[in-house]
């Protein structure tokens, strides 16, 4: 078969192609935490529809590892009923968890780590004997024990005839000094191109289109800059709380959770120059370049709250963060987070870039807002409305245009419209995978463009650790708000006093046809 594509190769290669063949060579996929919630919910299920999609090196076994007491097919009995398979996909279903095999063992132990490492020659055994094998390893797992179980990994469970791929779920650390520990760790054991940091966001439809729309359209190459653009606001909103996770969320927070990486992943795909091609190294060269421009967050540019109960509220809306189960009753962790970066360079001094991100606002949406200045030399009496470039990254993908049009027929008028591009109409025979189906298909093929690179995310870190810091040093206390809110009043104005205007005037809604 083909061999997987090198980091440095084009990612735009057909996958099918490069996966096609390949009855001489060996694939495991190992999944440690296979018990936990992230395996069954995600990783299994779009380990299924690769394997579906027959979008997988023929004859690939995944291996599920954790400390958990059950049998294979109690793990199959888990994993089943989240997979999404139609009356015709009964029988590949029932393939497909035959391949799946778990073994419980200790993270820690060594001699566990030997017994793994003789079950996976056993498969590959089964696979193609004699022949090269290549293993991938996804910590699904708690960062404190990432360490363990990479050192145990890199001691007895490395193939010794083909390539191995690790990959690492955030958060990567928890501040500046953390981070650099695990990612020295880390390099101490495996080569960079070996080490997958996955940010699930980069593997988002729109996130992924970021690119395109950028250097592939050159209408946008002379408005892209701080001569035309008055604010990028990247917004991350979702309407329900925390549902029992509070206790893991009280250590590790919204800006943590979303901000640090999910929303400044997005702020490098549109803040960065154009890459001298579309190769994984040259793309996060540019966006390690955005990162270096940034100065720290400041104490005084960031807003934070902390939801509360609604008593006119319905079902969960009734129960604040405080309430959630294993959530200690005085956390001040926010829940909510509106902060100010700066990128320091030619084409970006001066525009904010306003992150805005929650639990148990009014709606689920991620998007990102590029605000234009106001139309220079007025005629229309102050009618006018910016114009907004909106990229819809979730729910229902959409890229639209925000611009004032005169009013249909014999008025004279003008209002807001919009040119609209929205996926799910333009698109409708096109599937579009989830983002853990793309990122893990990529693995295989040895992508790394969508994937974290190291120095990429020690900036990253110096960004927030000073923020972290601040807030956790002196106990900084939320403001409270309401489940079910749009947002807080004191991130508008913090917006409106950096030029960013919201006029309340429209509201994007769903085309039809």
């Amino acid at each position: 078969m083909a061999s997987p594509a090198s980091p440095g190769s084009s990612p735009g290669s057909t996958p099918m192609l490069e996966m096609a063949g390949a009855p001489n060579v060996s694939h495991v996929f190992v999944v440690f935490g296979a018990s936990g919630d992230l395996a069954k919910r995600k990783i299994y299920p779009c380990l299924w529809l690769l394997y579906r999609d027959g979008l997988l090196p023929p004859g690939t076994k995944f291996l599920g590892y954790a400390r958990s007491a059950m049998t294979t097919e109690d793990h199959r009995s888990r994993v089943a009923p989240f997979l999404q398979v139609s009356r015709s996909d009964e029988e590949l279903k029932e393939k497909f968890l035959s391949t799946c095999t778990y073994m419980p063992g200790s993270y820690t132990d060594a001699a566990a780590f030997e017994k793994l490492n003789s079950e996976l020659a056993r498969l590959e055994g089964e696979m193609a004997p004699g022949q090269p094998a290549n293993r991938i390893f996804y910590l699904a797992l708690p960062p404190q024990i990432f360490m363990a179980v990479t050192s145990n990994i890199k001691s007895t469970c490395m193939t010794p005839s083909g390539w191995n791929r690790v990959i690492v779920e955030k958060p990567f650390g928890m501040d500046s000094s953390s981070s650099s520990v695990l990612s020295k760790h880390l390099s101490s054991l495996f080569a960079e191109e070996q080490i997958y940091r996955i940010d699930h966001y980069l593997g988002k439809e729109m996130v992924q289109n970021l690119l395109v729309l950028r250097f592939a359209n050159s209408v946008f190459t002379p408005a892209w800059n701080r001569s035309a653009i008055q604010s990028v606001m990247i917004t991350f909103k979702e309407p329900f709380g925390l549902r029992g996770r509070a206790s893991y969320f009280h250590d590790v927070g919204i800006i943590r959770d979303v901000m640090q990486n999910h929303l400044l992943q997005l702020l490098c795909l549109i803040a960065m120059e154009k890459p001298a091609s579309i190769s994984p190294d040259d793309i996060r060269d540019e966006k390690v370049k955005v990162l270096k421009c940034m100065t720290p967050i400041s104490n005084d540019e960031v807003v934070l709250g902390q939801y509360v109960g609604d008593p006119e509220g319905e079902g969960e809306a009734k129960l604040g963060f405080l309430d959630d189960p294993g959530c200690p009753p005085d956390s001040k962790q926010c829940t909510y987070a509106s902060a100010v970066c700066w990128v320091k360079n030619e084409r970006w001094d001066g525009v904010p870039f306003i992150l805005k991100c929650g639990k148990a606002l009014d709606e689920r949406k991620a998007e990102i807002r590029i605000q234009f200045r106001a139309v220079a030399g007025d005629i229309f009496g102050g009618r006018c409305q910016r114009n907004e470039f909106v990229i819809r990254v979730q729910p229902k993908e959409a890229v639209y245009m925000k611009m004032m049009v005169k009013r249909p027929g014999r008025d004279t008028g003008m209002f807001e419209s919009e040119m609209d591009l929205s996926y799910h109409l333009r698109y409708k025979d096109i599937n579009l995978p989830d983002a853990y189906e793309k990122l893990i298909q990529d693995v295989f093929l040895g992508n790394q463009m969508n994937f974290v690179r190291s120095d990429e995310l020690a900036e990253a870190w110096r960004v927030f650790t000073p923020l972290l810091h601040h807030i956790e040093g002196h106990k900084v206390e939320p403001i409270k708000y309401k489940f079910g809110v749009r947002g807080l009043p004191e991130a508008d104005a913090l917006a409106r006093k950096l030029g960013h205007f919201y006029s309340g005037t429209y509201k994007w809604s769903t085309p039809r046809l």
